[in-house]
């Protein structure tokens, strides 16, 4: 498998203040990267970075195999994006506003119409673009990004300003480019529950530094599900458990156990009623992506 995007100790400093501090990010074809942080932890900075609209203070950037900074008229051909928020002729309509992009991109005119009914505008094609809701230009914002139907297409917090059901579009959309178009989807958010429902692999950064990057399924994998079990008497039942050999700890009037299979959920209870401990309570607890990014960075902030 290609690698699209590498970095390499990539560092942006501001005076004393390190913006990204020697991030190295991987990104494979064919992924959806979801590039997660809470605002002002250098995601659009390092984006920035990938594109060229920053210098780095330091490192290298890479993009299909080969360093930006020697190749970047090749590589933007095949890169699309979308950053912090999209550009338009608000006194144009968005098929002329498309129509823009076209030329500068050299593409025939079935890409705008493909692209338009990608992002489901085509109905609202010849509506100037001042006259838009806020999600219809994004939209339109993703539309531009794909109308050359790049290898790569970095998106920047695309679902700002989108109601539940706008989300819920450019989730499925997005969803769909690698397998419908061939395109690997760097997707940059502080919205946890996006890129826990939509990337096949994730970066994790926090104040500049990235805390952690791999498969989705490996971070969860991490971050096993607890079992808790309250009972009748926790101190009795958790001595019987650990002969029984299942090692538990007692928190909040709960007994915690490491994530078991539904026959040891099964076992475990067998135990504590034939020893006549009532049991009231068994659960499972499984951790979500923003428990898990609490435990990472160690601080209870908001993104």
């Amino acid at each position: 498998m290609d690698t699209i995007v590498t970095t390499r100790s990539l560092t942006k400093r501001y005076g004393a203040d390190y913006r990204v501090n020697s991030v190295n990010v991987e990104v494979n074809e064919g992924d959806i990267y979801g590039f997660l942080g809470p605002n002002g932890a250098g995601k659009t900075t390092t984006i920035k970075m990938l594109l060229g609209l920053v210098k780095p203070t330091s490192g290298q950037v890479l993009l299909f195999g080969k360093k930006f900074s020697e190749n970047r008229q090749a590589i933007l051909k095949q890169t699309g994006s979308l950053i912090e928020s999209p550009s338009y002729y608000a006194h144009l309509t968005g098929l002329e506003n498309m129509r823009v992009i076209q030329r500068i991109r050299d593409v025939p005119d079935k890409n705008i119409t493909e692209a338009l009914r990608i992002v489901r505008l085509e109905k609202q094609k010849d509506k100037k673009v001042g006259q838009y809701s806020l999600g219809m230009k994004q939209r339109l914002g993703i539309a531009m990004a794909l109308l050359h139907f790049p290898k790569l297409l970095i998106l920047d917090e695309p679902t700002n300003g989108l109601d539940p059901a706008g989300i819920g579009e450019i989730r499925e959309l997005i969803r769909s480019l690698p397998e419908r178009y061939g395109m690997t989807v760097f997707l940059s958010s502080h919205l946890l529950t996006e890129i826990e429902q939509i990337a096949t692999s994730v970066g994790i950064i926090h104040d500049g530094q990235l805390l952690y990057q791999g498969s989705m399924d490996e971070l969860k994998k991490k971050h096993q599900a607890v079992i808790s079990i309250k009972t009748g008497d926790n101190e009795r039942a958790m001595g019987l458990l650990f002969h029984s050999g299942f090692r538990a700890a007692f928190t909040d009037g709960f007994l915690r156990l490491p994530a078991l299979t539904d026959s040891e959920v099964a076992e475990a209870n067998r135990v504590l009623v034939h020893s006549g401990i009532d049991v009231i309570r068994i659960s499972e607890q499984k951790k979500n992506l923003e428990t898990i990014f609490l435990e990472l960075t160690g601080k209870e902030r908001s993104l």
